[in-house]
């Protein structure tokens, strides 16, 4: 049933999605929309960041025919904030993925062979920026390689563009700093917190929501692959870049200071649309509904442990 509403691409799907999660982010920040005028400025502001997320999750799918004419990818995105609802309550995390999709958005968009210089520039610009609130996502810069060893590795002045967008923001954080603070840079500019303590986990909710995400993750990530040689040859790079932004986005959450959850938020965008490719080519109707339906439920079950 729930595939079969989300297997045509239509605007009631994104509705349905925005009114769930937004639900959901109420329950979630509830005290803070009660609470001082300032609290509920920054409450609402998350709310819109993480709306706009799921239609610009929607835009570039459609855009750049990472999946067929379907909904399947924000349908997921949605499920994982279910799963994850704390993704929802750190403005921080939020911009800083924000900015990570905007250079994914630049750097899958390469395979028009258009504009490659500024598109490299920008990618790489969008990262830098969002390691300014989250410091980890600067792992993400290794996309911009990647995308460099598919669409211009012969050509010497894309690979200093990049190196360029990142100068280019930290000038920026310079002038800023002098400017304001008149000091070059602040201790805060780079909180390069990490941890591999994971404790934090060692709860029934906690295993049961990390099981059912990277059992779905690996499994789908194999499908995945077995497909891609399937693909346009003019998209194959788009859809390795996905594959490599899931793997890093792993990453960042197992360095993560705090594990709460949230740290989980830069795996949505990746993670939704190859669960998508991989429900496209799943035959059995009834194998999709158990799938999708246990995203659904595991956030219920981990309410009752």
């Amino acid at each position: 049933m729930i595939t079969r509403i989300f297997s045509k691409s239509q605007p009631i799907n994104f509705i349905i999605v925005a009114v769930c999660v937004s639900l959901l982010f109420v329950i979630t920040n509830y005290t803070q929309l009660f609470s001082n005028l300032n609290t509920i400025l920054v409450t609402i502001s998350k709310w819109a960041i993480t709306l706009f997320l799921i239609f610009l999750l929607d835009f570039i799918v459609s855009k750049n025919n990472l999946t067929q004419r379907n909904s399947y990818a924000i349908l997921t995105f949605g499920l994982l904030f279910g799963m994850f609802p704390e993704a929802m309550s750190h403005l921080d995390l939020l911009v800083s993925n924000l900015f990570i999709i905007f250079a994914l958005r630049r750097l899958i968009s390469l395979h028009s062979k258009l504009n490659i210089k500024k598109k490299l520039f920008d990618a790489a610009f969008w990262i830098a920026l969002a390691a300014l609130f989250y410091f980890w996502a600067i792992l993400f810069f290794a996309l911009v390689i990647v995308a460099l060893i598919y669409h211009s590795q012969n050509d010497f002045k894309n690979i200093i563009i990049p190196f360029a967008g990142i100068a280019t923001v930290f000038i920026l954080l310079l002038t800023y700093n002098i400017m304001v603070h008149d000091v070059f840079l602040r201790p805060t500019n780079f909180k390069r917190y990490a941890s591999l303590e994971f404790t934090a986990y060692n709860s029934k909710a906690g295993i049961l929501k990390l099981t059912v995400l990277f059992t779905a993750l690996v499994w789908t990530l194999i499908y995945y692959f077995k497909n891609i040689p399937d693909k346009s040859k003019k998209l194959k790079p788009s859809y390795f870049i996905m594959a490599w932004a899931s793997i890093i986005a792993v990453l960042v959450a197992i360095i993560a200071s705090t594990k709460n959850g949230s740290e989980f938020i830069f795996l949505f965008v990746p993670f939704s649309i190859i669960m998508a490719n991989y429900i496209e080519v799943i035959s059995e109707r009834w194998f999709k509904e158990v799938f999708v339906a246990l995203l659904l439920i595991v956030p219920i079950i981990s309410l009752l442990l």
